[in-house]
C-alpha cells in the first residue's frame, strides 16, 4: 500500500508543476499521442505523451495562441489569457477533412509528381534556411522485453536487475536528457547536456544525445544501419510511387499536400507513409513513414515508425521541425522488444554563422552536475510529460536500484552464488565481492569450447584462475588471469598468465605483463583458428597449424598521446623451441600421414625447421585515427569514428641480444584502412599494408612476415579485410620487402533489389580483390564475387564467395564459405 502510495503521488507532483498543461483528444474522447504544440510565431512548444497529456514550461501572464498540430487532423489554434498558473487547457481535434477538389489536375497526369518535382528543386533552399541554429533539446528514450525466458544457452537470465515483472516483461531502459546544441548542417554538432536521468542508475549518464538524431530528409540518404532514400531524393522517382491522399489547410490558410509514399520495389531501402509538404513554398510540413527492418537490412527488426512535426514562424517565415518520434519493434528468439525515441527541439536561434572554433572534435559534453538534478529542475524543464508507466518505471528501478546496491542486498546475493557444490571443480566455480567491484573464478576442467586438436598435442584441454576487480565511477580495471594448458598426446601441462590495468576511461592508460609457456602459431597472427584445425585435423587429416613451443616475458604500456592518436611501447623476451607431431589420429579413418610441422617442408619428419634459441625485441606503435570525434563523459571518453578519412597504424620492431646475432633485425611496417558508405550503392573498404626488414638476411623463419592465407575454403570470422582466401599459408612470407592489399564493395542489395524473384531472396551482392607482392615472387592476386545475408527470415547471417586466384597466370578456383559478422 505504501508503495502505491508513493507512486500515486510521484504522478501527481509530476502533473501539477507545469505552468501551461492539459489533454489532446479526438472527437471520440481517445487520448492523441505525439501532437505538436507550440506558442505561435515561437519555437516555444512540447508534444502530447502516450496519454495525450502536454505541458508547457511558460511563465508570463498574458495573452498566448497556442498552435495544437497533429498529423491526420486539423490544426488547432487556441487563444488563452493567463491569469494565474498552473493553466489548464483541454483540447479537442477534428480528422482532416477530404478537399481534393482544392487541385487542378491535369487529364493523364499525376499531380503529386509534380509536387515532389518541385519539393526536390527547392530542397536546397528550404534546407539552407535552417542550416545554422541553436536550440534546446530534450530526449527521451525507453526500451521494453516480453515474455524473456528463465534459461537462454543454459545459462540463467534471472530478473535483469528487477526489471522483468512475473510475466517476464517490463522497462529495460528509461533515461532523459536537456541540452544545449549547435548545428551546422550537414554533420556539424556541439551539444552541452544540462541534465541527465537514467531509471536506476544512480549515476544517471544517459546515453541519449542528439548525435544521430538528425534525420533530415532535405538529404538524399539518411543513415539507418544504410542509407535509406528519402522521398524528396534527386532519384527518388527511380524508388517511389507518389500519390495525393488528401490536401487541407493550416491556420495560417497554407495548402498542405499529404502525399501517400510507396515503394516501387519492396526490398530497396525505401520509406513507405504519408509525406507532407507546403504547397508554394515547397517546404515540409510533417514526416509519418514507416521503415521496415528487412529494408534496413535489420531482419530481427520489425518495424520503425518515424514522425516530424514542424511548425512555422509568421516572424522569419520558417518551418521548423520542433518534435520527432521514433517507435520500434523487434523480436528473436520469441522474446519481444519495443520502444521509443521522442526529441523535443524548441527556442530555436537561427545564425548566419557560428564563431570560428565553435564545433571541434569534442561533440557531446556533460554539465559537472548533469546527474544531479532535482525532481523539481526535471517537472519545470522536462518537454514532454511522463506517461503512467515511465513514472512507475522511474520510482520502481530507482528504489531497485538503490537495495540492490546497498551492501547488506548484495553480500546476501553473493553469499548464495557464492556456494560451493561439489561439482564445481569440474565445471569451475567463481566467488564475488559484488559490493567491493571484484570477483575471482576457477574455470573448471570441463569448458567444451577450450577444448581443440592439434598433431603435437592431440586432445588438449584447458583450465585456469582469474582474478578482476573495476571501479565504474573512474574507469579503473585490473584483471589477472592464468591458463593451465594440457596435451594427452604429448603428456605436457604449460602454463601462462597475464596481468592487465587500466588506469582511466580518458586517455585509456594501460599496461599488460604476461609470461608463461605456450605453443604458438608460426604467424601470430593465427591463420587458422583452433576450431577449424580440429576439423579439418580430425575429419580430413589436413594438418594446417604449424606449431613452435615459446617461452616469453612480456610488459606493454600504451595510452592516448592526444585525441585519435594512440600509441603503445613493449619490450618482449621469447625463448622457442621446435616441436614434432606426436599422433597420426583422425576420426574419420585416413592412411596418409599428417604433414610435419615444418611450415616450409610438409614432408620433413626428422629435423627441425629452425634451431632452438631465444631472442628480445623492442617495439613502438601507433595509431592515428584523423578526425575522431569524441563524447566527453564524467566517467570517461567515448569516442566516434569520421569515415572522411583512413586510419593509420606504424609500427617498428626491433630484435636484439638473440643467441645467434644474424637472428636480429629491423623492421618497418605502416598500414591504412578506409571504410565508406557510398550513397545508396553500399560499402566499400580498404586495407593495404607495406613493411621492410632491415639486416634480416639470415633471421628465423618465426620473424618473417607471414600472410593470413587459406585453404580450409572456411571463413568463420569474417577477416577478409586481412587475408587471402587460397594463398597457402607461408608460401610468400618475407624477411623483405612486401605490400599486401585487401579491398571489397558490398553493394548491399543495390543490383540484387532490382531483379525480379532475385530479390526475394534478399541477398547482398559482394565483390572483392586482393593482392600480395613480395620480392620472390610474381604478384599475387585474388578476385571474388560473391553473396552475403544469405538465410531465411531473421536469421541471415551465412556468406559465400568464388575466388580466382592468379599469379604469373590463372593458378587456382575455389568456394568459400564463411558467416558474415
Amino acid at each position: 500500500m505504501k508503495k502505491i502510495f508513493t507512486l500515486l503521488f510521484a504522478f501527481t507532483f509530476i502533473s501539477t508543476f507545469a505552468q501551461i498543461k492539459g489533454t489532446v483528444t479526438d472527437e471520440n474522447g481517445e487520448p492523441l499521442p505525439f501532437v505538436s504544440i507550440y506558442l505561435e510565431n515561437t519555437f516555444i512548444g512540447t508534444s502530447s505523451n502516450e496519454s495525450g497529456r502536454f505541458e508547457i514550461n511558460y511563465k508570463d501572464n498574458k495573452k498566448v495562441t497556442i498552435i495544437f498540430q497533429s498529423l491526420g487532423f486539423k490544426t488547432k489554434k487556441e487563444s488563452i489569457l493567463i491569469e494565474n498558473f498552473p493553466f489548464t487547457i483541454n483540447v479537442k481535434m477534428i480528422a482532416e477533412s477530404q478537399t481534393l477538389e482544392e487541385i487542378v489536375i491535369v487529364e493523364g497526369e499525376n499531380p503529386a509528381l509534380e509536387i515532389i518535382r518541385k519539393t526536390i528543386k527547392a530542397k536546397k533552399i528550404n534546407s539552407s534556411k535552417t542550416d545554422k541554429f541553436e536550440a534546446d533539446f530534450y530526449s527521451r528514450g525507453i526500451f521494453k522485453v516480453k515474455d524473456v525466458p528463465k534459461k537462454f544457452m543454459g545459462q540463467e537470465i534471472g530478473d535483469m536487475d528487477g526489471d522483468l515483472d512475473s510475466t517476464r516483461s517490463g522497462v529495460i531502459y528509461l533515461s532523459e536528457t536537456v541540452s544545449k546544441i549547435k548545428v551546422q548542417k550537414p554533420d556539424k554538432l556541439k551539444e552541452f547536456i544540462v541534465a541527465s536521468k537514467t531509471a536506476g542508475d544512480n549515476k544517471g549518464f544517459s546515453y541519449n544525445t542528439a548525435l544521430n538524431t538528425n534525420y533530415d530528409f532535405y538529404e538524399n540518404y539518411i543513415d539507418f544501419n544504410v542509407n535509406m532514400i528519402s522521398p524528396i531524393a534527386d532519384n527518388a522517382f527511380n524508388y517511389y510511387k507518389f500519390k495525393i491522399d488528401n490536401t487541407f489547410y493550416d491556420e495560417n490558410k497554407n495548402l498542405i499536400y499529404k502525399i501517400l509514399v510507396s515503394p516501387k520495389r519492396d526490398k530497396e531501402p525505401v520509406f513507405e507513409g504519408y509525406f507532407y509538404i507546403v504547397d508554394n513554398s515547397w517546404a515540409i510540413y510533417g514526416v509519418d513513414l514507416d521503415i521496415k527492418g528487412y529494408r534496413m537490412q535489420q531482419p530481427i527488426l520489425e518495424t520503425m515508425k518515424l514522425k516530424q512535426n514542424f511548425s512555422y514562424s509568421k516572424t522569419n517565415n520558417l518551418w521548423v521541425k520542433n518534435v520527432q518520434s521514433l517507435d520500434f519493434e523487434a523480436g528473436i528468439f520469441g522474446v519481444g522488444f519495443n520502444g521509443k525515441f521522442t526529441h523535443v527541439f524548441s527556442n530555436y536561434n537561427f545564425k548566419d554563422s557560428f564563431e570560428p572554433k565553435t564545433f571541434g572534435k569534442e561533440i557531446v559534453s556533460f554539465d559537472t552536475n548533469a546527474n544531479k538534478k532535482e525532481d523539481s529542475y526535471w517537472e519545470t524543464n522536462r518537454q514532454v510529460p511522463l506517461t503512467e508507466e515511465e513514472v512507475v518505471s522511474y520510482t520502481r528501478k530507482d528504489s531497485i536500484a538503490t537495495l540492490r546496491s546497498s551492501q547488506k542486498y548484495l553480500d546476501s546475493i553473493d553469499a548464495k552464488s557464492n556456494k560451493f557444490k561439489i561439482m564445481d571443480i569440474i565445471s569451475g566455480y567463481s566467488y564475488k565481492n559484488s559490493f567491493k567491484n571484484w570477483s575471482v573464478r576457477y574455470n573448471g576442467i570441463s569448458d567444451i569450447a577450450s577444448t581443440s586438436f592439434n598433431t603435437v598435442q592431440g586432445y588438449n584441454f584447458n583450465t585456469g584462475f582469474s582474478y578482476f576487480k573495476w571501479n565504474e565511477d573512474n574507469g579503473k580495471n585490473t584483471s589477472i588471469r592464468s591458463t593451465f594448458n594440457y596435451g594427452l598426446s604429448d603428456d605436457r601441462l604449460r602454463v601462462s598468465g597475464n596481468f592487465f590495468h587500466r588506469f582511466n576511461r580518458q586517455n585509456f592508460a594501460n599496461i599488460s605483463i604476461s609470461g608463461g609457456n605456450i605453443l604458438s602459431q608460426f604467424n601470430e597472427q593465427e591463420p587458422i583458428s583452433k576450431l577449424v584445425n580440429s576439423v579439418s585435423t580430425l575429419f580430413f587429416k589436413d594438418n594446417y597449424m604449424k606449431l613452435y613451443d615459446k617461452k616469453f616475458a612480456n610488459i606493454t604500456y600504451g595510452q592516448e598521446i592526444t585525441n585519435g592518436l594512440y600509441s603503445s611501447v613493449g619490450v618482449n623476451y621469447e625463448k622457442r623451441k621446435a616441436v614434432f607431431n606426436t599422433t597420426d589420429y583422425t576420426i574419420i579413418k585416413n592412411d596418409d600421414l599428417y604433414s610435419s610441422n615444418d611450415p616450409l617442408q610438409p614432408n620433413n619428419y626428422t629435423s627441425t625447421p629452425f634451431n632452438e634459441h631465444h631472442i628480445f625485441k623492442a617495439n613502438i606503435s601507433a595509431r592515428i585515427r584523423f578526425g575522431q570525434k569524441y563524447i566527453s563523459r564524467p566517467d570517461g571518453k567515448i569516442t566516434v569514428g569520421n569515415d572522411d578519412y583512413p586510419t593509420i597504424f606504424m609500427n617498428y620492431e626491433k630484435a636484439f641480444s638473440a643467441t645467434n646475432d644474424n637472428y636480429t633485425y629491423d623492421f618497418l611496417s605502416a598500414n591504412a584502412s578506409y571504410y565508406k558508405t557510398i550513397g545508396n550503392k553500399g560499402n566499400f573498404g580498404i586495407n593495404l599494408k607495406a613493411g621492410k626488414f632491415f639486416n634480416a638476411d639470415n633471421i628465423s623463419f618465426i620473424d618473417y612476415q607471414h600472410f593470413n592465407g587459406n585453404l580450409t575454403h572456411v571463413n568463420l570470422f569474417n577477416n577478409r579485410f586481412t587475408s587471402f582466401n587460397l594463398l597457402p599459408y607461408y608460401s610468400h612470407s618475407t624477411n623483405d620487402a612486401f605490400v599486401e592489399l585487401h579491398a571489397e564493395h558490398n553493394f548491399k542489395g543495390y543490383i540484387m533489389n532490382k531483379i525480379p524473384l532475385l530479390n526475394k531472396l534478399q541477398w547482398n551482392l559482394v565483390a572483392g580483390y586482393h593482392q600480395l607482392n613480395v620480392p620472390t615472387f610474381k604478384p599475387y592476386q585474388e578476385f571474388t564475387i560473391g553473396f552475403d545475408n544469405i538465410g531465411f527470415k531473421k536469421f541471415r547471417f551465412l556468406r559465400i564467395d568464388y575466388v580466382k586466384s592468379y599469379q604469373n597466370g590463372f593458378k587456382g578456383d575455389g568456394f568459400m564459405f564463411g558467416i558474415k559478422m
